[in-house]
């Protein structure tokens, strides 16, 4: 039977994880984003040497678990410590913090090029011509014009991919960092008592990503305040 007592006394020890996760999440969402908007951007010429290397890439990462990318990250770049070492990147690759880093960047990468690369395709083609039309430079033209409109009708799939790489970094427990869900395998091996930590812990990441979308709700809203309500 469920503790109810014992749930309310592991919370706070799960929330100690909560920062870590926070980091996590932010830091591969922030650097994962920029990566994003650079792959979609130059998807958009017809260079097949530039356009076939980055579908390789979004295909590979799209279309493997996030579980193995870390895997292979932290276990896998460990056969190259020589290599690693010449060049000065070992002792940052050794850390399991940086790892789980990189694959949650280069994993939201992958989908958020995606969803970038739709969302431009989708301005429609009459705002490039007038812009062009009033002078503006290509590179002009889509800071001012293509991106402001292409980022507004991405942010709602967006948002899903920030919710899911939130629940990603559930996945860094298995290389030894301590977040929320890290905690709680620990807390199971000295209670052994997984449903009521688990559950804790899945009231933590509920109430977090409830948060999110309330707050990108705000945004999205805030951004198409020139829609006209029906």
């Amino acid at each position: 039977m469920i503790d109810p007592g014992f749930l309310f006394e592991i919370i706070p020890t799960l929330l100690s994880g909560l920062p870590l996760t926070l980091e996590l999440a932010g830091s591969s969402v922030l650097l994962g984003f920029v990566l994003a908007l650079l792959l979609a951007l130059a998807q958009q010429g017809k260079w097949p040497v530039v356009v076939w290397p980055i579908r390789t890439f979004v295909a590979i990462f799209r279309g493997t678990p996030l579980l193995v990318q870390i895997f292979l990250i932290y276990y896998g770049l460990g056969q190259f410590r020589p290599t690693l070492q010449s060049v000065g990147l070992w002792s940052l690759f050794r850390e399991p913090y940086w790892c789980a880093i990189l694959a949650l960047t280069l994993n939201t990468a992958a989908y958020g090029s995606e969803i970038l690369r739709g969302a431009i395709r989708n301005v429609p083609r009459g705002l490039s011509e007038a812009a062009s039309a009033l002078g503006l430079s290509r590179m002009l033209a889509l800071r001012l014009v293509i991106l402001p409109l292409a980022l507004r009708q991405a942010l709602p799939a967006y948002s899903n991919e920030i919710i899911l790489m939130v629940k990603g970094t559930s996945l860094a427990s298995i290389i030894t960092l301590t977040e929320v869900t890290g905690i709680a395998q620990e807390l199971i091996s000295q209670t052994y008592r997984a449903m009521e930590v688990f559950i804790a812990a899945g009231a933590i990441y509920l109430a977090l990503n409830f948060l999110i979308v309330w707050a990108l709700s705000l945004l999205e809203a805030r951004l198409s305040h020139y829609r006209v309500r029906a």
